[in-house]
């Protein structure tokens, strides 16, 4: 035998006189839980590789920081000083091998007063690349240059193959072209 489907007020009804329990709320998100746990953990073992990976360059200076890059940083057991792992490029090792005392008190500068001990060099090739220079704009034409081309393609009808043609024209003639 089938049940019959309660109709719109049967349905009101029953939703009145039954108590429907509460959703269950979705946990915090893992940051809020966590900040307050990276905070002190930040605060009695210091900021670690990571912040030296992100300012590296302002650390040691443009021109280690070209050479190099900090690969990791080896905590020292029983409290002893820790060791930072450097990645050097090739034929550079020698040079940041002389430089080795600069860049361990520049980097004890920043993590704090006998963190790391011992620089450790690694030859590699370095994996994060330079940015590329931004391109350079290249200087407009003279007045009289635009004149004589926006003339030679007087006779052209207007629309986008007369707009190519004088993007192709500026361009030719900023080269030196005739």
């Amino acid at each position: 035998m089938r049940r019959r489907l309660p109709d719109v007020e049967d349905t009101l009804r029953i939703l009145k006189e039954k108590r429907t329990r509460p959703l269950h709320r979705p946990p915090p998100p893992a940051s809020r839980a966590l900040r307050g746990f990276m905070k002190d953990l930040d605060g009695r073992f210091g900021q670690g590789a990571s912040a030296l990976i992100a300012r590296w360059r302002e650390i040691v200076g443009a021109d280690i920081a070209r050479r190099t890059e900090p690969v990791k940083l080896i905590k020292g057991r029983n409290g002893a000083p820790s060791s930072l792992e450097i990645r050097v490029a090739g034929p550079s090792a020698a040079i940041i091998q002389h430089q080795a005392q600069d860049i361990l008190a520049r980097v004890n500068v920043f993590l704090g007063a006998d963190a790391v001990g011992k620089l450790r060099i690694v030859q590699g090739p370095i994996r994060r690349a330079e940015p590329p220079p931004p391109p350079r704009r290249k200087a407009p034409l003279d007045a009289a240059t635009e004149a004589e081309l926006m003339e030679s393609l007087s006779r052209a009808p207007e629309g986008r193959l007369k707009d190519a043609l004088i993007t192709l024209g500026r361009g030719v003639l900023r080269r030196g072209g005739s």
